[in-house]
């Protein structure tokens, strides 16, 4: 009689502690958006997307068009990586936020990384109005925002972050982060900035020179020829001992232009939100806070 042979695969044998873990799979996302003016409003010209990153266009009546930002991903870790870059043509307008605020998660290897690209054309404008980052505790992130302006062409920029959740009892105590801006207008740099925490966060966030303790921080950026008209009413906002929290505004002549910078602090990210919801009404015209903002 013929033998039958055993065809069933033989148990796969069992990884030790000496074999290396295998590769985590990484977040990877990139997205762009072209819009321009057509009869009279803004309107979408073109849009891709990429793994996590998405683009919404909520439906509204005239300028500016508004867009949203979304990562599938729910969140970032070490490895990660997305892009989002937005073109805005000549005369339109348009607004960006995100779905939710962005989390920073403990990396175990590398870091994470988003990259951001702003272009309007001469007479256009753009608001980029994300909401919150959220920096967990030895999280590893860095971000780059390069724009670039046309003659006459307008920017609101806002980055706010939270080292922590008080309310969740959460708090950022090593880590690194790096935030670096590149805004030019007409070829000529107008802005730039490289902030950089870590490893001791929490330590550098104490000293008297950097928050004196206060975990929420946002930089508000304007580069608009009305600058210079808003910056009282900037202060007398930031300034505000009701709301809470502190920071400063100046302005400088730029070019035919002028820029209004913003720095505030304040010790949770409930504080910092009721000034920047403020503030973004203010300096944002008719097209006032994002839908998705809420207190």
């Amino acid at each position: 009689m013929d033998t039958i042979e055993n065809t069933l695969p033989s148990r796969p044998a069992l990884p030790s502690a000496a074999d290396p873990l295998p590769a985590a799979q990484r977040v990877a996302g990139r997205a762009r958006l072209f819009c321009g003016k057509s009869d009279g409003r803004t309107r979408l010209q073109r849009l891709y997307q990429d793994g996590s990153a998405k683009i919404r266009l909520p439906a509204v009546e005239g300028d500016p068009l508004e867009a949203v930002l979304i990562n599938t991903a729910g969140g970032m870790t070490g490895g990660d990586r997305l892009g989002w870059t937005i073109e805005v043509g000549a005369g339109a307008s348009a607004s960006v936020t995100t779905q939710a605020c962005e989390k920073l998660y403990r990396a175990a290897a590398d870091r994470a990384e988003t990259s951001v690209g702003l272009r309007v054309g001469p007479g256009g404008r753009i608001a980029w109005l994300p909401q919150e980052t959220i920096v967990f505790d030895r999280a590893a992130f860095a971000r780059t925002l390069d724009v670039e302006l046309g003659d006459g062409a307008e920017a609101l920029i806002l980055e706010a972050t939270l080292f922590g959740r008080l309310a969740m009892g959460e708090r950022t105590v090593q880590g690194s982060f790096h935030d670096r801006w590149r805004v030019r207008q007409g070829g000529a740099l107008v802005h730039a900035e490289d902030f950089r925490l870590g490893p001791d966060i929490a330590a550098t966030l104490q000293r008297r020179a950097a928050t004196g303790g206060a975990l929420a921080l946002a930089t508000v950026l304007l580069v608009s020829p009305q600058a210079e008209d808003l910056l009282e009413k900037v202060r007398a906002i930031i300034g505000d001992p009701a709301i809470g929290g502190w920071g400063g505004a100046s302005f400088w002549s730029v070019g035919r232009s002028g820029k209004l910078l913003a720095r505030l602090c304040a010790g949770d990210g409930y504080q910092l939100r009721k000034r920047l919801v403020l503030l973004v009404e203010l300096l944002n015209g008719r097209a006032g806070l994002p839908k998705l903002w809420s207190l």
